[in-house]
């Protein structure tokens, strides 16, 4: 039985998992990319999310955090924290990895991938509010002569 251990296998028994995902992780952030195969990049990401997440935080609990993800590497997790700082990914929230398909391996066909940080700048939508706000004005102005007709009909009966 497998309890309390979530995600994928990998084909192998849950202290190997846990030491080929470590060891992925830590090639990720000394390289800035990994080719691997799909699965084990994708069973990957959400710990790469969590350690960035971690170092953008920057506090103390977090950096100590990181260092026990990443199996008592300090400079490595020095390394991260100080590129984070630097505005690595000062305004994404979230998606610091890419994965992209290369194709099938020769020898097993194993779908291969390469897996990186993505560096470059979020880039922000263009904003269409302003033909959405134009719409109301209109619909205002017809309700004015409205409210103008029922104030001299209140008047009229008054008198």
């Amino acid at each position: 039985m497998r309890h309390n251990y979530k995600g994928r296998k990998l084909g192998t028994d849950f202290a190997h998992t846990k030491a080929m995902k470590r060891s992925l992780v830590q090639a990720l952030f000394l390289n800035d990319r990994i080719k691997t195969i799909e699965s084990r990049a994708k069973e990957i990401r959400p710990d790469v999310d969590k350690i960035i997440t971690w170092a953008k935080k920057g506090d103390l609990h977090s950096r100590r955090l990181a260092i026990a993800a990443l199996g008592n590497d300090k400079e490595l997790v020095r390394e991260i924290f100080e590129k984070v700082e630097q505005g690595m990914f000062a305004d994404r929230q979230g998606g610091y990895t890419r994965i992209m398909k290369l194709g099938n391996r020769k020898g097993d066909n194993a779908p291969m991938v390469i897996m990186e940080l993505v560096t470059e700048p979020v880039a922000k939508k263009a904003e269409k509010p302003a033909a959405k706000k134009a719409a109301p004005k209109k619909v205002e102005a017809v309700e004015e002569p409205k409210a103008e007709v029922a104030a001299e009909a209140v008047e009229e009966k008054a008198e």
